[in-house]
């Protein structure tokens, strides 16, 4: 099967095969004849099987031959880096067909906000917003989207996770009833149905492997202490064939942390996180695709809809919070019929969690041991909190300290005396343009050196040499 099966003009089957594309994707192959028939749409499926262009192509195609004079077409996305790579998406597919686009999101300069606001009023042909930005141009009185014809909500459970939902809602009642929606999204949770509920009309849909990463993902987790990570992390990247690697952690403040612990490694590394303006974000991510630089640091904003070609590994430094969100961030890699592998980090806090990936992904994940010199790690036991051990084991700069001064100022307390409640953690929700990142209960990363050692059996740049154990690829 290929592109001409479907019926599409030839510009734009042109275009889509300039970009190295002959045979569409399973997604492609079901939603494509669907959205041409002008039904509302569900469509879910594994990250990495091309659910952008299984929507945009029927709509180049439709607007393109058209020769509309308003704005056609509002495609919704939860962050800035997705919304701008659908617009460089829309350029290339539409390369050969005569459709406008722009992309709307914050974080940006002054000057693109008057570019966003002429393109809003004169009507490109598709806009891509992310919903706070959008919304707030709509308060202004000058968005015209009395015309639109076909509304698409991509990464629809990102957007719900980000607190989106009022903002959707809003946009949506400002919209002609008599439209096209599509819902794309790669799981499909609850309150998902109950969106699509509200906004669709009996909607077709589609489930394709619905929250399980790609097959040909090699995915494998360590048992680890937080502060062995750091060591273990530069063992992983001198022993494995790493050509470029994204590294995943829940807390934004952790990202700089672990790019300076790379650089004094010796390794290329480079980070993303919500609070650098929208072109460092660009500048890293441009670089890092360029190959500049080897490993790129980064919060869940990395998880979502960043398309990387050959990305070999993908590291979570600690769990992600959803089971949901581990689906996403290994997705990275292994696309488009490539292989990867995806590593993750599990502390004795967070083994919980991988009983939850498991279910969703319905497969048991290996856990691998510590390198023989690094110590003992935590046991995987999901019925008991793990301990830590003495010595080596414990948290930098404690040792048995918590034990001596529980000894000298709290041997004598009332251990059944009631604790006061801890203070509630506010909801963080998303802004236009940048992603709510979780922080749960990971902590601060803290350097730390494996006990028993043994300095003469060190490889480059005093990494240990690799046990007999290694894992390969």
């Amino acid at each position: 099967m290929n592109f001409h099966s479907f019926n599409l003009h030839e510009d734009v089957v042109t275009g889509i095969e300039s970009m190295g594309y002959n045979s569409p994707t399973p997604i492609q192959q079901q939603a494509i004849p669907l959205i041409l028939e002008k039904k509302d749409l569900i469509a879910c499926a594994q990250t990495g099987t091309g659910k952008t262009a299984a929507y945009l192509l029927p709509l180049i195609d439709r607007i393109s031959h058209a020769n509309a004079t308003h704005t056609s077409t509002l495609i919704l996305v939860p962050t800035r880096e997705l919304a701008k790579q659908i617009d460089e998406q829309v350029e290339g597919l539409g390369y050969f067909a005569p459709v406008s686009s722009i992309a709307i999101y914050g974080g940006n300069k002054g000057g693109e906000w008057d570019q966003q606001k002429r393109a809003l009023t004169s009507g490109a042909d598709i806009i891509i917003a992310t919903p706070g930005r959008l919304m707030s141009h709509m308060a202004l009185g000058y968005v015209k989207l009395d015309e639109l014809n076909y509304l698409v909500l991509d990464e629809a459970d990102k957007m719900l996770d980000m607190g989106f939902m009022d903002d959707i809602l809003k946009i949506v009642r400002q919209l002609p009833a008599n439209r096209q929606t599509l819902l794309f999204s790669a799981t499909m949770p609850k309150k998902i149905r109950d969106l699509a509920q509200q906004i669709l009309n009996k909607p077709e849909e589609i489930n394709l492997a619905v929250s399980k990463p790609a097959e040909k993902i090699d995915q494998r987790m360590y048992l680890t202490f937080d502060n062995q990570k750091l060591p273990l992390l530069e063992y992983i990247l001198r022993e494995l064939e790493v050509q470029n690697m994204i590294i995943f952690t829940s807390r934004k403040s952790n990202v700089a942390q672990i790019v300076r612990s790379l650089r004094k490694m010796g390794f290329e590394a480079e980070g993303i996180q919500s609070d650098m303006t929208q072109d460092e974000r660009e500048a890293a991510l441009r670089d890092f695709k360029n190959k500049k630089y080897q490993v790129l640091v980064g919060t869940d904003i990395l998880s979502r809809g960043i398309d990387i070609d050959n990305l070999s590994h993908v590291l979570n430094f600690d769990m992600p919070q959803d089971a949901e969100d581990y689906v996403h961030r290994v997705g990275r890699t292994a696309r488009a019929a490539s292989t990867g592998m995806a590593i993750t980090f599990v502390n004795e806090k967070d083994m919980y969690r991988v009983r939850k990936v498991e279910q969703l992904i319905e497969r048991e994940i290996p856990k691998l041991g510590l390198p023989e010199d690094f110590g003992p790690g935590p046991v995987y036991d999901l019925s008991k909190k793990q301990e830590r051990p003495h010595g080596g084991g414990n948290r930098p700069g404690q040792g048995n300290k918590n034990r001596s001064n529980d000894r000298n100022r709290g041997g004598n307390r009332d251990r059944n005396k009631p604790r006061g409640p801890k203070p509630e953690q506010k909801a963080v929700t998303g802004e236009a343009g940048a992603t709510a990142e979780k922080t749960g209960n990971d902590r601060p990363i803290k350097p730390f050196t494996p006990r028993n050692r043994n300095k003469g059996n060190r490889g480059p740049a005093g990494n240990p040499a690799a046990p007999q154990s290694t894992p390969t690829e």
